[in-house]
């Protein structure tokens, strides 16, 4: 017989918690990138205290399993919609011992800067800037400029374009498919954000080579 450590941990196999909780929302990629992510995070990131704001947090998935491996963090998903709002909070209610690290859900729409809210250590999206229009990619970064306590971090996960061309076949066929759904979506040129970056006091640092073609950019408040 099998032993599971830990038998009724939601986060343990995200897939089989949604099966059991009917309306729950669940974005398979979150269980694919979490470990990658959570190790970069875990270099990037203040050891002491710190406060991650999460932009476009989606199920709330990568929230939780954030605050629960980085115990010096505090969480601070965001949603642009009130569905988005009940999607993560739905989650956060099944892992009620992060309840003082992952805090309730704000309503914030990455396009219509600035936000309200404290200073934070960090502004976190993954996978916004290439499934939303460009306009989002613009507020992201200049919402978080406005957010950021100085030595603070802006790190966006996602596909990037690099040298005016893909990085790869798969990222080529995923572009071509995100503007056959909406013209306005698609991969951005790393190049434009870090100019946008630049232009609101960030400076760009060593941007990060993920699983899957994916890149995080990082991003210092000055």
């Amino acid at each position: 017989m099998t032993f599971d450590p830990f038998p009724a941990d939601p986060l343990a196999d995200p897939a089989a918690t949604a099966a059991a909780h009917p309306g729950l929302r669940h974005a398979p990629a979150t269980a694919r990138n979490r470990e990658p992510i959570r190790t970069a995070l875990a270099e990037l990131l203040p050891a002491g205290d710190c406060c991650v704001l999460e932009i476009a947090s989606g199920s709330g998935e990568h929230a939780l399993w954030m605050a629960r491996c980085l115990p010096q963090v505090r969480w601070m998903p965001s949603e642009a919609t009130s569905e988005g709002l009940a999607a993560v909070q739905a989650w956060r209610a099944l892992c009620p011992e992060l309840a003082t690290r992952v805090l309730p859900p704000v309503l914030i729409d990455a396009a219509r800067p600035p936000w309200p809210g404290v200073s934070v250590d960090a502004v976190f999206a993954a996978n916004l800037t290439h499934i939303a229009p460009w306009s989002a990619t613009l507020g992201l970064v200049a919402g978080a400029a406005a957010r950021l306590r100085a030595g603070g971090l802006l790190l966006i996960y996602g596909p990037f374009n690099e040298a005016d061309g893909f990085t790869g076949p798969g990222n080529a066929a995923f572009d071509a498919d995100l503007r056959m759904r909406n013209p306005e979506w698609g991969l951005r040129d790393r190049a434009a954000v870090d100019a946008e970056a630049s232009r609101h006091g960030l400076v760009a640092l060593p941007a990060r080579v993920m699983p899957a073609d994916n890149r995080l950019l990082i991003y210092r408040r000055t």
